[in-house]
């Protein structure tokens, strides 16, 4: 099946009204678009030539069904007597991997989901949560109680520090999901929500919380990046954002002494930003 049968066939099920059954060949359709997820064939957000990241909303429909396909099953370990229970839709169920795909998975309670994509090189340290759709490009580390969110974009070379947390968006389908570029640090406890975009080479500083509704002022280049309606925030390449405070305006809040959280800007990546970060290296 091509890519174009594949999209079509797609679109066409998910016209199919709520309530309607579906015909028996949706399911081996959806795991076409799931198998050729998981080998980094099809990506549910692409980068135009343009620079701009766009949701592919098929592959993301495509997703979607095979939600509404599946039924609730035991998914728990085989063991008795059981350690653990797990109950999810049989369409998706934990990947599974080989020494062939050079991924490298640390024991203790780590989990990547059907249809999502992690490249030759990535380190999974546990626990960690891969969602649906995500792709992890080459030489990644995803670090304790990280999560990569359904259909987020992470790029090669990046390191996900403990307890980072990357949004997923796979409603509506054509809202683009997360995306980290190439070579990024997120730092621990940063959260990267409502489709931002953190473009190639920058440093998040730890505790750093990013959404579409959030200001980032940048000390270097004397202006404000924010999100829109229709416009993701977008972090720039190389730059290096810090947790901050904006003092909140009014009687009340002055007299209290309340301010906001704000990320800034405080500089550009350089050597000596890239000497303090090395460490990542020793971890592999």
């Amino acid at each position: 099946m091509t890519v174009q049968s594949l999209g079509d066939r797609i679109r066409e099920l998910a016209a199919t009204p709520a309530g309607t059954p579906l015909p028996p060949e949706a399911r081996v359709v959806v795991s076409t678009l799931l198998d050729a997820l998981e080998r980094g064939e099809l990506r549910a957000a692409e980068r135009g030539d343009d620079g701009e990241w766009r949701a592919v909303a098929w592959v993301k429909q495509g997703i979607l069904l095979s939600f509404r396909l599946g039924q609730v099953v035991d998914l728990s370990p085989g063991c008795e007597p059981r350690s653990f229970s797990f109950l999810d839709k049989d369409t998706m169920p934990p990947r599974q991997f080989s020494l062939a795909d050079g991924v490298r998975v640390v024991p203790g309670g780590s989990t990547v989901r059907r249809g999502a994509y992690l490249a030759p090189g990535v380190v999974c340290m546990p626990p960690m949560y891969v969602n649906v759709g995500s792709w992890v490009g080459a030489g990644t580390m995803i670090d304790s109680h990280a999560l990569v969110g359904s259909c987020a974009q992470i790029g090669a070379r990046v390191h996900l520090s403990a307890a980072a947390q990357v949004g997923g968006v796979l409603e509506p389908i054509n809202a683009s999901p997360v995306v980290i570029e190439d070579d990024v640090i997120v730092g621990g406890n940063c959260g990267v929500y409502e489709g931002t975009v953190v473009r190639q080479g920058a440093v998040l500083g730890a505790g750093v919380v990013l959404t579409r509704g959030t200001p980032v002022f940048d000390l270097v280049h004397e202006r404000v990046y924010r999100g829109s309606a229709t416009q993701p925030l977008v972090i720039p390449a190389d730059a290096v954002v810090v947790p901050g405070a904006r003092r909140m305006r009014g009687a009340y809040a002055e007299a209290e002494g309340l301010s906001l959280q704000t990320p800034v800007i405080v500089k550009y990546r350089d050597d000596k930003t890239d000497l303090a970060t090395t460490l990542e290296a020793w971890l592999r």
